[in-house]
């Protein structure tokens, strides 16, 4: 296997909470409207790079790159 072959599919290992939160949400999600354990697993897929923040940081924008499951 060649190293392109091995960077192209690296994937994501998502808890069962991260993976719920991204079928219960759309592309781009108001910060404001989480409660606080909403946002504790939004910022683990912001480390994770699922998500990115806004310019102005009120906004999770889902990676288009990124297969959600």
């Amino acid at each position: 296997m060649k190293i392109h072959q091995l960077i192209s599919k690296v994937d994501i290992a998502l808890s069962n909470e991260e993976t719920r939160f991204l079928e219960n949400h759309e592309r781009n999600v108001r910060i404001t409207s989480l409660d606080d354990h909403d946002r504790w697993v939004a910022q683990n897929l912001v480390r994770k790079g699922v998500f990115s923040l806004s310019n102005d940081s009120t906004t999770l924008i889902k990676n288009l790159h990124e297969k959600s499951n």
